[in-house]
Formats: structure tokens, sequence, C-alpha cells
């Protein structure tokens, strides 16, 4: 090839009149000057491109003969400037300066410079220029020196097992550093070994991966390693080799199945959320993936949902557990029929599982079983008050153990007030004495105990029962009046605001308010003189109906509650009129003539201590009288006593009038 090239080169130079070392004819020695043509005389030289292999090793060596026909007495003087004479690389090129012989001095390399354009001169001895200054380009010419070489060792690719031919796994790819025009560089890949089958194939220009068979399988081949070959020159060149792994990655291609088709289990009765077994799958797939993991359901056989089966993610087995509890008096076996699939679809069109589904047979082992009541827990109602021997519920159990004859007993196990009585044999609640409305016990009206039922079987079981009891209030208080600090008020009826008059009840709703005040119909002239006006359900307002003498006057009024039937009481108020002023309140002024006009001699008071000893007699006894002393007046007023009592339905000490 160097030869052919130094011909080609030899016949160049000939054709243009250039040297090439050899002494020539001076006609030949011109080159850049061609036959004057008539009329005008060109004077230009130029110098074809000189091309010369890279890495050439006959050095020195003569490239060409530069000749200017401004021919000097004492010759001319040769010069050339440039990259490889006087910039570098330097000393790559250089020039005899008499001959104008241009030589190579070093080996050259196409990779790292392509060409040079170097500059020419022809000068005389004195250093002037004859020509003007030319240009010389040398290319160096590519020599396949460098081999190629793959941008990684290791190329990686996945494929789906199954994929069609023609899938793209991968892509390899690799360089060359000569030149790209030239076969040099023109690279080819190709395969060297992948096992047998073949089932993959290289493009041999674009380095693309492809699948080229049917038959990709993960389950009998995960990873194929693949060795790689890339040459240049078309592949006949220098090479290079690296690997590509080629994953194959799962499809759902195997179905599940049973490793036995019948199964035997027994679990006991009266228990749930225990494990009953155990049902082994098997599958090709990848474990751990969606392809493999099993979801076993329930075909038939559990109508009313006793079993559940879940999927241990460790061993993929199917494992059969009771969530709800059985019952061996009403079904003793179950036959069930189960299948199993993965949690991804099935590609393709797998093979049929041979054992997708199975039979599991289980038995139902009787345990003594406690008894259940009947209610639980039972509510029931009794009014308050209740006398010993009342009837309160029957609150008995059954045992479900029909196929052991078996006895119930019951007893109390919660009774804090020790209030009921329970019957062993039967399970009859009764009261056995009576209940204080005050107990502790009561929470909003309830009282709740616990009882006992218990069986005679081996090992005996007891059951516990809730009775929550309501105790109904009933409407057995009358409303009072709550009490008064100062009970005075204007005699003239448009000035003061009058008596605010209040009520209370022990009991609860709805045998207390709303309250109905009303004036003794036993003394007509109350109404005549007096006036009652609602204010709300609890409260009514006095008043004078006309002016109406100062000092102490005696009412009876009549209160009753809401209760089914209404209690309804009748009560003594000794209230004190007063002279006003306008601002509503009594004058101090009047207080005397107000003591003298109510006329109370000894005798009056008298009747009044005889009254309110009357009055205590019909209280409860445990209240104590007491004189009020009007401090706007200063006449005593005899009337309302107080006792304090204890109301069961607040729960707590209150004060409450007794008349």
């Amino acid at each position: 090839m160097d030869t052919a090239l130094l011909l080609a080169l030899g016949l160049l130079a000939q054709s243009l009149g250039l040297s090439w070392g050899v002494p020539r004819r001076p006609s030949t020695l011109y080159p850049w000057r061609r036959p004057p043509a008539l009329g005008r005389v060109r004077r230009a030289w130029v110098i074809p491109p000189i091309s010369v292999s890279e890495n050439y090793k006959g050095l020195p060596y003569m490239l060409v003969q530069i000749r200017s026909d401004k021919r000097q007495p004492g010759g001319v003087i040769y010069s050339i400037q440039g990259p490889g004479v006087d910039e570098e690389p330097l000393g790559l090129f250089s020039v005899e300066k008499f001959s104008g012989r241009v030589f190579l001095n070093a080996e050259l390399d196409r990779e790292k410079t392509s060409s040079y354009r170097l500059k020419v001169f022809a000068l005389d001895r004195g250093g002037s220029v004859l020509e003007e200054p030319t240009d010389l380009e040398i290319v160096v010419v590519d020599q396949n020196d460098n081999r190629p070489a793959f941008v990684q060792e290791v190329f990686a690719g996945r494929v789906l097992e199954g994929a069609a031919p023609g899938t793209y796994v991968t892509r390899a790819e690799a360089t060359d550093a000569d030149d790209p025009d030239t076969d040099n560089a023109a690279l080819h890949y190709s395969i060297l070994a992948q096992g047998s089958p073949e089932l993959f194939s290289i493009h041999e220009r674009t380095g693309e991966i492809r699948t080229v068979h049917v038959g990709l399988d993960r389950e009998a081949v995960t990873t194929y390693n693949l060795t790689l070959q890339v040459a240049d020159m078309s592949g006949q060149g220098l090479s290079a080799t690296a690997s590509a792994i080629i994953s194959v990655d799962d499809i759902n291609d195997n179905a599940p199945e049973f490793t036995r088709g019948k199964l035997l289990m027994e679990v006991t009765e009266a228990v749930s959320g225990v494990d009953v077994g155990r049902l082994e799958v098997e599958d090709r797939d990848l474990p751990g993936s969606p392809n493999w993991v099993a979801n076993v359901t329930i075909l038939e056989g559990d109508p009313e949902g006793h079993f559940g089966i879940r999927t241990d993610p460790r061993t993929n087995e199917g494992v059969l557990s009771v969530v709800k509890p059985l019952d061996y008096e009403s079904h003793a076996h179950y036959e069930l029929r189960v299948s199993v699939q993965n949690e991804a679809p099935l590609q393709a069109a797998p093979p049929r599982a041979q054992r997708g589904q199975a039979t599991v047979s289980i038995r139902v082992q009787d345990v003594n079983e406690a008894p259940v009541f009947l209610e639980n827990p039972l509510r029931t109602s009794l009014a308050e008050g209740a006398p010993p021997g009342t009837f309160v519920a029957s609150f008995s159990a059954q045992d479900p153990d029909t196929v052991q004859l078996q006895r119930v007993s019951y007893s109390k196990d919660y009774d804090p007030e020790d209030w009921l009585q329970v019957d062993g044999a039967t399970g009859q609640i009764q009261t056995r004495r009576v209940l204080s409305p005050a107990s502790p016990f009561l929470k909003d009206g309830w009282y709740r105990a616990i009882v006992l039922a218990l069986d005679d079987g081996s090992p005996p079981r007891t059951a516990t029962g809730t009775l929550s009891v309501e105790i109904l209030a009933v409407n057995d208080h009358a409303p009072a009046l709550a009490p008064l600090a100062a009970p005075s008020l204007c005699s003239e009826p448009e000035r003061g605001p009058g008596l605010l008059l209040g009520a209370t009840d022990q009991d609860l709703p709805p045998h207390g308010a709303p309250f109905r005040f009303r004036l003794s119909p036993a003394e007509p002239g109350l109404g005549r003189n007096w006036s009652l006006s609602h204010v709300n359900g609890t409260h009514a307002r006095l008043r004078p109906r006309h002016t109406l003498p100062e000092g102490l006057h005696r009412l009876r009024l009549l209160l009753q509650d809401s209760g089914q039937p209404p209690k309804e009481r009748e009560q003594p108020l000794n209230v004190t009129l007063c002279r006003c002023g306008l601002s509503g309140a009594c004058l101090p002024g009047a207080a005397a003539l107000r003591a003298g006009g109510a006329g109370l001699g000894l005798g009056v008071l008298a009747v009044a201590l005889g009254s309110a000893a009357v009055l205590l007699q019909r209280g409860s006894g445990s209240g104590r009288g007491t004189g009020a002393c009007c401090a706007a007046c200063r006449t005593t007023t005899f009337g309302t006593t107080f006792s304090t009592t204890t109301s069961r339905e607040a729960g707590r000490r209150t004060r409450t009038p007794t008349i």
C-alpha cells in the first residue's frame, strides 16, 4: 500500500514538474510557472497538496522539491514556516535552503493532526523576497493504527420471557479513533458466543441486540452471557470484545397448584381467630413477585362465613383459620372446596393447572360451652319504693350443649346494695328490701347488678349477665314555697316590683315543674285584694290589687305540680305591707306606723305562736320554728319554717320548706 502511494505521488510530481530527489531537466523545475500567454504575464507559484502516510518510518523522507524561476547570481534561498516547523510540534518538517527539497523528519499521527499548512518563501542572498509566499499543504493519510474499543466492558439488558422474535434488548456501542471516512473506522458488530440455542442477534452496524427465536423461559434460564466483538475494516481489521448480560424477566406463565388435592383437618367449637391448618402451594414463577404470590379462596362449603384463608408471605401457603365461632351441635362437619390463583393474571395460555382446586374436610370437635343468657344485658323497670318480694325479672340462660344434659344454676356476682334476691334454680329475681332513693349506686335513675349462670359440665363453664333496673320516680311530693328573706311589699299596687314567689319539688320531671300558683278559694276576699301573675314554670309575682292597709297580712296559697296525678299543697304566707317612696322601697319613717297598724298585741302574738306550733307539728319533726324580723318595718312575722332533708333525685343536700 505504501509503494502504491509513493508511486502515485511520483506521478503527481512528474505531472507538476516537482522534483523527488532526482535531478531533472530545467524545464521541470518551475511547476508554478506557465507559458506566457499573449498580451500578459502571470507571476505566481502554486504548490498542490502533498500526501504522506502516518507512521511512515523511512526517515528523513523527501516530500517535494520547490524551485523559483527568479534565479539570481549566487542562487535562491528557500525557507518554510508554520506548524511542524517553527510552531508546535517543532521539527517535523525542514527544507534545504539552496536546493528547495522539503523533508519529513518524524512520524506523523493523523489522530493528532490530520494536515499541516506551511508557508514557503524564496529569497535572494541579501534576504529580499523574490516571490510572494505560497502555501504548502501536507495531508496525513490515515493508517489503521487504532483498534476499535467498546464504550463499556459489560452491557446489561432485560427482556421478558416468552418475548416475540425481534424484541429489542439492548445496544452495544464502540468507537474507533481512525478516520471515520475510511474503512479503518468502518465497524462491524458480531456475537462470538451465546450458548445454545442461539436466541439473540446483533445488528452488524448499529450494535442493537434483539431476540431471534421464541423460547425464552425464565424458569429454565434466568440470565444469558453473550461475548460480543467489534472489528474495523468492515470486520476484517482490528477487533475488540465485550460482554452482554441479558436478564430474563418473569411473567405469570405458570399457574399455582396445591401439592395435595384432599386435606383433612380438625378444630374445636366455640373459638375464633385460631388456625385450622395450612394448604401448601407450589408455583414456578419468581418467588415474592405477584406472579408467585398465591390467593386461596373458598368456593363452596361455608355459606355462613365461619372460615377465612390468608397467605403466609414467607412460604406462600394458604392458612385456613376460624373467623366465626363454630357450633358442634348445629354443624359437626364441613366440606370446603378451595381454589388458588396468583395476584397477577396469567399471561398467554399456560398449561391448565392439574391441582388448581382442592377439597378440605373439617371435623368440629365438641367442647363444654358456657350457658348463654337469652337477653344480655337485660333491662327492666321498677317503681321507686317497691316493697320486699316485688318481682323484678326472670334472668335465665340456656346451655348450648344439647348433646350433654347439664343443669344450670344462678347466683349474684354484683349487687352493691344487696337489694336483690336470685333464685338459684330458675334465675327469677325479686327485691329483698326497699331501695333507698338516696343510694349512691343509683346512676341517673339506673341500678346495675351482675348475675352468674353456671353449668355442671366438665370443666364447668360460667356465663355473666348484666341486669339494669330503671327506678321509676312517682309523684309523692307536693311543691312548697321557697324561703323568703323579708316578705314585704308596697301597699300601693303601682309602686315596687311586687313580691316574687318561688317553689321547689323533690320529685324529678315530669312530676315537678311547671308549678301552678293560686290564691286559696276558701277565702274569697284574697282574690279581691291580691293578684298572682305567672313569671315562669317555678315563679309567680304577688301584688295588691288596690291600696291596702299597712301592716301584716296573712294569705293562703295553693301550689300544684305537673305530676300524674298532680300533687297540691296549701301553704300560708305572711306578708307585710309598707308605705313606699317613688323608688319602690319602704320608707324608714313608716316603720312605727306599720307596726302599730298591724295590731300585734299579746293576744295576736299568742295566736301566731300557736299557729307556728301547729305548723311545726305538721312538718317533718326535724325543723325548728324561727322568727323573721322585717328589717324594713321592724315587724315580727311568723309562718314559713325550714328543715334540712336529702333530695334523692339531685343526689345532694337541699333546704326544702316545711309548713
